[in-house]
């Protein structure tokens, strides 16, 4: 089988991904992960499960390093991840509503994915409870007088994602955020499973539409990596490129909208102009404004043309022109600082427990990018600076993003200098041999995105899981709207731009 859509022969380059092996571990070696994760010694990239094991994935700090661990769990148990370190505990809710496996003493056993509707998933699960769960959600309680809550959503005005939102509050001042998930859920996991190559590869791609580069990247570098592919020098410039111009697009549109929702239309309107060329330039490259589909495993299925390498850029020039225009815009208006500076925190201490990854992190002081701390290529050949900050409110979040554009337009203009010849994608066959695992880490616009999958020899997709960064970034926007008025939440809300199909699968 080869997945090329242009069979040439790919020549020796940098690896794209790293074979990161699985290891096997029983309930100690699985406790002794957990508390290295509670001890601030790893961070938590995932927590997956299959009908009788779970898998956890994890990066080493002093490297880094990524190690991916499983428990098989017979009795259909395993111990507890999330009462030890809480970031896993939304992941294990989720493992329970899919597979049926439960967390030993979690510290919330409440459904996560499953509204209590499914009612024919697991015969381990009592169909009473399950039934009975369908319209009484319990929200965890926030005392004291005079609290009321505000509940809010999960329909929402405008055109946005499903999610419902519960506030405590005392007056205007939100006491309590709770967030619930799970009405966008697609039935990924199980989609994946038996799918081809080629569907697989279509799925991953709509994971979250705004990242579908990113997941499309992560998707093809695990298989990559299951099967020893060597990508093409030139179609890692290529697909960084699209990467770069999803990564531009989407932070032009969240810097707009973000000003927006502190009633400053004029920036909204200026950024929505840039976001739009950068679209429609992207269209005319790669045929498809969100790039769609353009990336596969071994490579990429269209070239660039010298005529778009010209207008690229006069794109690039163009927005290098505009960008000092918006810093100076939103640093001088008085209006728009006092909405955005110190409001929503989230502390350096969260960001750090939650592993939280892309502007988020970085605008709290977690320093991380996959694009440089993984160095897949062509990352490693390039110069850029990624943002940060220590303050960790809405304004820093805007101004890490200016710092990331700013790094972008830098990477585009190697890109477009430095690309090499040579064919876009490599002739890869199947081995005849035992089914294999892969594994990807990708920095998208908002934050690292893991992929992990397993493929049998008849070239058929067995399992297949896909993290987005929103798993870890929802959870500190409770904590970041804590003590800030009700009135703030579109914007604290808005500087996350969390993804809820990414997040839901």
């Amino acid at each position: 089988m080869n997945f090329a859509s242009k069979q040439i022969e790919a020549q020796p380059s940098p690896p794209t991904c790293l074979p990161w092996p699985r290891e096997i571990v029983d309930r100690a070696g699985w406790l002794a992960f957990a508390e290295s994760l509670a001890r601030g010694e790893r961070e938590l990239l995932s927590l997956w499960g299959e009908p009788s094991s779970v898998h956890m994935a994890v990066l080493e700090e002093r490297q880094p390093r990524l190690r991916i661990i499983t428990l098989e769990c017979p009795e259909g148990s395993f111990p507890s991840v999330g009462r030890l370190h809480p970031p896993a505990s939304r992941l294990e809710r989720a493992i329970r509503d899919l597979y049926g496996l439960r967390a030993e003493n979690p510290p919330d056993d409440r459904p996560w994915l499953d509204h209590g509707r499914w009612g024919v998933r697991h015969p381990c699960n009592d169909p009473e409870k399950i039934d009975s769960a369908s319209d009484s959600y319990t929200f965890l309680p926030a005392e004291g007088e005079p609290l009321h809550q505000i509940p809010v959503g999960p329909v929402h005005a405008g055109i946005i994602e499903p999610g419902h939102f519960r506030f405590s509050a005392n007056g205007e001042t939100v006491v309590r955020l709770e967030e619930r998930f799970g009405f966008v859920h697609k039935g990924v996991d199980q989609l994946m499973a038996g799918a081809s190559f080629e569907r697989a590869a279509r799925l991953a791609a709509r994971v979250s539409g705004d990242s579908t580069v990113a997941y499309s990247l992560a998707f093809s570098q695990a298989i990559e990596a299951a099967f020893d592919v060597n990508v093409p020098p030139r179609a890692t410039y290529l697909r960084a490129l699209m990467a770069e111009l999803e990564r531009l697009a989407n932070h032009f549109g969240d810097i707009g909208a973000i000003c927006n929702d502190a009633a400053f239309a004029l920036m909204h309107a200026q950024c929505g102009i840039v976001r739009e060329r950068i679209l429609r330039e992207a269209a005319s490259c790669f045929g498809h404004r969100l790039m769609m589909d353009r990336i596969a495993p071994g490579g990429v299925v269209v070239d660039l043309a010298q005529e778009n390498v010209t207008a690229l850029f006069t794109l690039i020039e163009w927005i290098e022109l505009m960008t000092p225009r918006f810093i100076a815009l939103f640093g001088d208006t008085t209006s728009l600082q006092d909405r955005t500076v110190g409001t929503g925190v989230v502390s350096e201490a969260l960001a750090t427990q939650y592993a939280c990854g892309g502007y988020v992190g970085r605008a709290s002081g977690r320093e991380f990018d996959a694009r440089k701390a993984i160095g897949y290529a062509p990352y490693p050949q390039l110069t850029f600076e990624i943002g940060a900050s220590k303050e960790g409110d809405v304004d820093a979040r805007v101004w890490v993003r200016f710092d990331e554009i700013k790094a972008s337009l830098k990477i585009v203009r190697q890109i477009l200098d430095e690309m090499p010849e040579g064919p876009i994608i490599a002739a890869w066959a199947l081995p005849e041999d035992w089914t294999r695992e892969g594994a990807a880490l990708v920095e998208g616009f908002r934050g690292d995105i893991f992929v992990w999958l397993r493929i049998r020899a008849d070239g058929v997709v067995q399992r297949c899981h896909l993290r987005d960064p929103s798993w870890f970034q929802w959870p500190l926007l409770e904590a970041a709207i804590k003590d800030n008025i009700v009135a703030d939440f579109p914007l604290c809300n808005k500087s996350f731009n969390c993804s809820y199909s990414g997040h839901d699968l």
